[in-house]
């Protein structure tokens, strides 16, 4: 058995299985985690949900900001966008059997026997490990209540930047969803800075990335992120996985197997021209 890791998918279905055929994944035996973003710019979105959700508990994947953003669609609180390419989803005779399993993903996951872990956009420089994790269970917790579709028509929004413990109802529940899907760089202050997409190369000076800025204990466990296209999977740091090499943008889809530490990538033709 092996456990293997990808970048975000954005409805590249077809990109996908050529990656696992070159990988040789095994649906039957080896474990499939995913960093977010299943749908939206690509062509296959709804061909991508369904496969995911047909690898029962072989498939672990990571709620991500198009995937939230699709949620909000379904439940009325937000209008479909053309580019996301997600129409058929809505109108697909399974329609409420994927949305319910995509509600019930989590925000933040853990493997069970491995030192690795796994958010779209990684882990505040604000928050400890032990904060991360009681932050995630809040909002999953809240997503899969009666109170879920209230939050995805509320979650929308930059504010508040900067963590307080202190926070309660929606702007703690907002920080804690940026956090996880959405942030990129920090201010010095360790606030999240959400304008800039380029890469670390490219930013203003008074920014940096998440995970130059955050602390992290010696022994917390591997990071797996997505989200991030414009870094091209290049993360200084040993025990953080950065994934997303934008496939959708017409560069790469990549995947990182745990076991021997190798790396699989395959070219992807330009299906988006921006976010």
């Amino acid at each position: 058995m092996a456990t293997y890791f990808v970048g975000d998918v954005q409805g590249c279905y077809a990109e996908l299985q050529q990656l696992l055929d070159l990988a040789q994944f095994n649906a039957q035996q080896d474990e499939l985690w995913l960093t977010g973003d299943l749908v939206a710019r690509g062509p296959q979105s709804l061909d991508v949900l369904r496969f995911v959700y047909s690898l029962g508990d072989r498939a672990t994947t990571v709620l991500g900001n198009h995937d939230l953003n699709l949620l909000a669609v379904a439940a009325g609180h937000a209008l479909p966008k053309k580019k996301d390419k997600t129409e058929n989803i809505l109108t697909a005779p399974d329609r409420h059997e994927l949305i319910h399993w995509l509600q019930n993903r989590p925000i933040m996951a853990e493997h069970p026997t491995l030192p690795v872990m796994m958010t779209h956009a990684g882990l505040s420089p604000q928050w400890d490990l032990a904060t991360a994790r009681h932050c995630a269970r809040e909002v999953e917790t809240l997503l899969r209540s009666d109170q879920g579709t209230w939050l995805l028509g509320h979650m929308y929004g930059e504010e508040p930047s900067h963590w307080d413990p202190r926070l309660t109802g929606l702007p703690r529940w907002r920080y804690i969803i940026n956090s996880f899907t959405r942030m990129r760089f920090c201010r010095n202050d360790g606030s999240l800075e959400f304008k800039c997409k380029e890469s670390p190369a490219d930013k203003p000076d008074q920014l940096a990335p998440w995970f130059e800025v955050r602390k992290a204990d010696a022994d917390e466990p591997h990071l797996v992120f997505g989200h991030w296209a414009a870094l091209m999977g290049k993360c200084p740091l040993p025990k953080i996985k950065a994934l997303d090499t934008g496939c959708v943008w017409g560069n790469q889809l990549t995947l990182w197997r745990w076991e021997d530490n190798a790396m699989f990538s395959l070219n992807c033709p330009v299906y988006s021209s921006g976010e």
